[in-house]
């Protein structure tokens, strides 16, 4: 039996820094991983395969997990409310 490839062959060659460079895109201005992956002609399945490599190797730091930034907000002055009109509730 004989097969004929017909078009461009698929399988490319990515080296650790492409792979990088493209796993690193994800999130710079909003990128997906799915826009990604179609601006580079690669599935998302290869990306995360990737990225799990690429942390294998010690190329790519795995992520910490949620990250906290710090927020400057101006304190309001407000003046607590004890007076006429304040109700408590009780139990019972």
């Amino acid at each position: 039996m004989r097969v004929e490839i017909l078009g461009a062959e698929r399988r490319r060659r990515w080296g650790d820094k492409k792979k990088l460079d493209i796993v690193m895109s994800i999130g710079i201005e909003g990128a997906t991983v799915t826009e990604v992956a179609e601006r580079h002609d690669v599935t998302r399945q290869q990306i995360y395969t990737w990225r799990r490599e690429l942390r294998r190797k010690g190329v790519l730091l795995p992520s910490a997990g949620p990250m906290f930034l710090p927020v400057d907000m101006p304190v309001a002055q407000c003046e607590p409310r004890m007076g006429k009109g304040t109700h408590r509730l009780s139990a019972g």
